[in-house]
């Protein structure tokens, strides 16, 4: 029976929501920066002055209870409430300062971040910069559950809740082994990409998806293969092995083909590409502040200005 006296404590309720929304006790202990034993200790606590198990355990899987289903969202909006109460306070001062949680897909990360950490250094010297590299999907429910502050991915997130700032646009660029009957060329139209053999990123990241919707909106038809990769610096070293050819975003251009026999070849005027932003929760009451931290982004980050 539940103790009706019995107040849960915010750590608690960060713990419980994130057990539900990862089904994962490793996953959840590394987005809240704790240890796994820390994060159990937390949640059984919560069940035993709640007097209702939440979270069903096994070796194999992790299931919320009919009890954690009922319960979820309220725990969410208290959760929620808080980072926003903590944030606003912090948005009392004339800048961001302290640890500041930024999430980047891995075809932005290693591109933008040698130039931005150096900024963040000199520029706002009292935030503590603290990085994760992830895909789109996780990255989103990382700020949907209060463990990251912003991210910088594709736009449109199409998240409900979030607030985007366009940063910059990007054309893609296809790159091709040395002596590729396009290499050098800057005249390309994208059914060019039909029946090419064209590798793609694995299932997840949002680069294959741009990819793919590119190649669907001129009816291409690429040749698919078995070749299976995590990485756009594997990507293009398949390319440089002869494996196919592939689409590149441009900051990458320049890091990716520095190793290996490789060649461009470049799309026509309008030429396909994305757009990046930063992105937070509506409710975080920092918008000044993150849109000083875009302005920021915006002016070390390759690619054109965003309009």
């Amino acid at each position: 029976m539940s103790d009706q006296t019995y107040q849960p404590t915010l750590s608690q309720l960060r713990a419980f929501v994130a057990v539900a929304e990862y089904r994962h006790f490793g996953t959840a202990a590394a987005r809240l920066s704790v240890s796994q034993s820390t994060l159990s200790q937390a949640l059984a606590a919560l069940e035993n002055g709640l007097g209702v198990q939440l979270i069903e355990r096994s070796t194999r899987r992790v299931l919320v209870t009919p009890a954690g289903s009922a319960l979820l969202a309220q725990a969410k909006v208290i959760a929620e409430a808080a980072d926003g109460f903590v944030a606003t306070a912090a948005g009392v001062g004339d800048a961001l300062a302290g640890a500041l949680r930024i999430g980047l897909i891995p075809t932005v990360a290693p591109y933008v971040l040698p130039a931005l950490l150096p900024a963040l250094r000199t520029e706002m010297p009292a935030v503590t910069p603290q990085v994760v590299e992830d895909q789109t999907a996780r990255l989103l429910e990382a700020l949907r559950a209060g463990t990251l502050d912003v991210a910088v991915l594709a736009l449109p997130s199409e998240a409900p809740g979030m607030v985007e700032i366009p940063l910059y646009t990007e054309e893609f660029v296809v790159v091709v082994p040395t002596g590729h009957e396009l290499a050098g060329r800057a005249d390309l139209a994208p059914d060019v990409l039909d029946e090419l053999p064209l590798l793609l990123l694995d299932e997840g990241h949002c680069l294959r998806d741009q990819t793919l919707d590119l190649c669907r909106s001129v009816d291409a038809h690429p040749v698919s293969g078995d070749t299976r990769a995590t990485s756009l610096t594997t990507v293009v070293q398949c390319v440089a092995g002869g494996l196919g050819v592939t689409l590149v975003p441009e900051s990458a251009v320049a890091v990716e083909t520095a190793r290996g026999d490789l060649e461009t070849a470049r799309f026509a005027a309008p030429a396909p590409g994305r757009t990046i932003g930063l992105v937070y929760r509506a409710s975080s009451g920092r918008a000044e502040k993150f849109g000083r931290l875009a302005e920021l982004v915006k002016s070390v980050a390759p690619g054109s200005a965003a309009g």
